[in-house]
């Protein structure tokens, strides 16, 4: 680290930077946001006194100052829903932790560094979404030779929107419909639709959270409930049956919702669900249609090799997950890339034909490097983690700066920090792709020729910068080995898990 206070350095010191998360940051209700701030080039800021706020410098989120957080300083309502990590913070890096996330955070948010030679802040803006309850739907008899349906969901925001449709899929105008926003800015709906009379057809209520791109829908069989001759008790007791088969499909949880947000160029539109957007990266990266022929890609079991890792490594028994021992010490190297020894471990598997696809959970590591080597390479002395090197990985610092050398650093701007990243091999081809898994998007894409086998490649880095660093895992993923047939010259690739699964991966 520099230390501000010499007049050296003063020059310098006007070049220094804060960055911050960015782009908006999409948060849930009810969940926790992070907003990570770093100085550019790295600097300690230990001493000097780093200030969250909201649009304007007085309105203070959370203050740190001469060593010590100062809660009384803070607005009212982020009093107790704070938490400061400040691990990394003699490398200039910290991390604001916001919990139970309401309606009324959204808006404008900053982190300014302060110290006797200099000030500079980063502001981003933070958006709020909330995915309601399941619609709730009720009879509420007969009109007129019709049948009126009601129903209500709570929980929303921003305002949803909601719509019924009848059996061929044309809109239903609503009888009624009622919109309410409660004390804690979330949106209560209810309305209801009165259905001619036609047997066994249904009726299908949807109600989107357009920020999300999300929706809930559910479809109500309505049976011969208007037969000739039938009496009101028979029509009310068939009517009352019709209601109770719902099918209700809930597109999206919440937790992923926040991973697969997007924008387009133009204003804000509907994007492509995970699976499809995660196929179609794949088949895209693998030259769709392109007549490629040979073996298709198979989910492989990689396992981390124990005679391969360095000393300073943890390694589970069952090869599965790996982390570091201790925290390390002293500064942080000027070049996080360059290193004189490499701590890491490789997998027990050798790569050199055909396509291979692992995936592996990074969770909420600050620093890590993932990626595939040369399984001849050598580990010791001064080596840079480039194609030239025989290294062909991507890495995370500082829990913000994504990059990978080829062979120059490339800065990888990410709109979701992935919590799992899936990893590509194909060794035909000469391509190392990664995925962040967490929202379906593709990453980064090495093409080099790989003259020997290769190894998975895992460096989980110390420090982490959190208490309790997560491992690096790898995802068990299920038809492992299991290879992809041909279809016409084209690369079919296996959709991802269902969001709900407690794995994200590849089917």
């Amino acid at each position: 680290s520099v230390s501000p206070s010499s007049d050296g350095i003063k020059n310098f010191l006007f070049e220094v930077k804060v960055v911050g998360p960015g782009e908006p940051i999409l948060a849930l209700v009810g969940e926790e946001v992070e907003f990570p701030c770093h100085l550019s080039p790295f600097l300690d800021a230990e001493h000097m006194e780093i200030r969250w706020f909201r649009s304007r410098a007085s309105d203070v989120v959370h203050l740190y100052r001469e060593r010590q957080e100062l809660p009384g300083l803070q607005m009212a309502q982020f009093q107790n829903r704070t938490k400061l990590i400040k691990d990394d913070i003699v490398d200039g890096s910290v991390v604001l932790q916001l919990h139970s996330v309401v309606p009324s955070d959204e808006g404008l948010f900053g982190c300014r560094f302060l110290s006797s030679n200099f000030s500079s802040e980063a502001v981003w803006e933070l958006e709020v979404a909330g995915l309601g309850s399941d619609p709730h739907i009720s009879l509420e008899g007969f009109k007129e030779g019709s049948i009126q349906l009601r129903c209500s969901s709570s929980g929303w925001y921003p305002k949803p929107k909601a719509q019924w449709r009848d059996h061929q899929g044309q809109c239903l105008p609503p009888e009624s419909e009622a919109i309410i926003q409660d004390a804690q800015g979330l949106f209560s709906l209810e309305t209801s639709v009165v259905v001619k009379g036609g047997a066994h057809s249904n009726v299908s209520f949807s109600i989107h959270n357009l920020l999300l791109s999300q929706k809930k829908e559910l479809v109500v069989q309505i049976a011969d409930v208007f037969l000739p001759g039938a009496s009101p008790w028979k029509r009310a007791f068939l009517g009352t049956l019709a209601a109770l088969p719902l099918l209700l499909a809930v597109l999206g949880t919440p937790a992923l919702c926040f991973l697969q947000k997007q924008r387009r160029s133009q204003g804000r539109g509907l994007m492509f669900s995970p699976c499809a957007l995660f196929t179609e990266k794949l088949q895209t990266e693998l030259g769709k249609g392109g007549g490629q022929t040979g073996p298709r890609a198979a989910l492989v079991d990689v396992t981390l090799d124990h005679a391969s890792a360095h000393p300073s490594l943890e390694v589970t028994e069952d090869g599965m997950s790996v982390s570091s021992r201790g925290v390390a010490q002293g500064p942080a190297p000027s070049d996080p890339q360059r290193f004189s020894e490499q701590k890491c471990v490789l997998s027990r598997e050798r790569f050199s034909a055909g396509r291979h696809y692992w995936e592996v959970h990074v969770g909420c590591r600050s620093r890590w490097f993932l990626g595939a080597c040369l399984a001849a390479v050598p580990r010791t002395g001064p080596a840079r983690l480039s194609p030239a090197c025989g290294y062909w990985v991507m890495g995370l610092w500082n829990g913000c700066e994504y990059f990978v050398l080829d062979p120059h650093r490339v800065a990888l701007t990410l709109r979701v920090p992935p919590r799992r990243v899936g990893v590509l091999l194909d060794c035909g081809a000469g391509k190392l792709s990664f995925f962040n898994v967490s929202d379906g998007s593709h990453i980064f894409t090495f093409t080099d020729t790989f003259p020997d086998a290769l190894c998975a490649y895992f460096r989980p880095r110390a420090h982490d910068g959190s208490e309790h660093a997560d491992p690096l895992t790898i995802c068990r993923l299920p038809a492992r080995g299991t290879a992809i047939p041909e279809e016409e010259d084209n690369d079919t690739w296996l959709q991802p898990y269902d969001p709900s699964a407690p794995a994200l991966g590849l089917w």
